[in-house]
């Protein structure tokens, strides 16, 4: 059964975790171009230990563009170490933001 871990976007403190594969992690509050940067550098270590299997984004009250490509990142991160991760709850404004630039068919978006 996955585990939860929230994580407040805006002004937390930089922790780094160990990896769990079966961890999901719940973003809240705002993901935009001040927030991205804390959020890239909190979560750096998954780039050498793996990314979680999911990440929640049900909690985001605010996303800009930024937010679309830091999840891009994250992707390419759980790709290059041959690992599953998926982006579920995307608010509707993300979903709207990753269509526009066709990033939601490669963040899993799409309806099909």
């Amino acid at each position: 059964m996955p585990r939860w871990r929230n994580f407040k976007a805006a002004r937390s403190p930089s922790t780094p975790m160990a990896h769990d594969p079966d961890q999901t992690i719940r973003l809240t509050g705002s993901l935009t171009l001040d927030e991205v940067p804390t959020v890239y550098e909190r979560y750096l270590e998954w780039r050498e230990n793996g990314t979680p299997a999911v990440i929640d984004l049900s909690g985001l009250e605010a996303s800009d563009s930024s937010a679309v490509a830091l999840l891009l990142e994250w992707l390419g991160w759980a790709r290059a170490s041959d690992r599953e991760i998926r982006f579920e709850n995307p608010p509707e404004a993300l979903r709207t933001l990753a269509g526009l630039s066709q990033a939601d068919e490669i963040l899993g978006w799409t309806d099909e």
